[in-house]
């Protein structure tokens, strides 16, 4: 049996992002449209910059070139709650999952990542502010 991979990904409920070892983007599901605005023809190419905030940029490079380069995840796939930004500017809560995607030699060859909207934290829902 042939597994029909795209399909599988376009009908996930969850956004689907892959960025190769640059960190530029290579698939994006029709859940990361509705998520995070861009379509499918916007997407691909671009830098993940693209959904995170400027405010996380630096700390998630570092983290995203460590991974590439230790072959090893801090978080271990453990999904975490964060920010990103929707096309429009706005930004959102998520809560994103990854793994890194290693070839036959077991090296890192980019990373895929999987969303979803998330509440915002408990402190943030009762000021309806956040520390910045």
């Amino acid at each position: 049996m042939t597994v029909p991979t795209k399909a599988v990904l376009d009908q996930m409920a969850d956004a689907v992002i892959y960025a190769g070892r640059e960190g530029r983007i290579e698939l994006w599901n029709r859940a990361a449209v509705a998520l995070f605005g861009y379509e499918p023809a916007e997407a691909p190419g671009r830098s993940i910059d693209l959904i995170v905030p400027e405010r996380l940029r630096e700390p998630h490079w570092r983290g995203f070139h460590a991974a590439m380069a230790s072959g090893a995840l801090k978080l271990s796939g453990k999904p975490t709650l964060t920010r990103a930004q929707h096309k429009d500017g706005t930004r959102i809560y998520i809560q994103m999952s990854f793994a890194l995607v290693k070839d036959a030699d077991d090296r890192p060859v980019g990373s895929v990542a999987v969303a979803r909207v998330a509440e915002p934290p408990r402190a943030v829902q009762r000021d309806g502010s956040e520390k910045r």
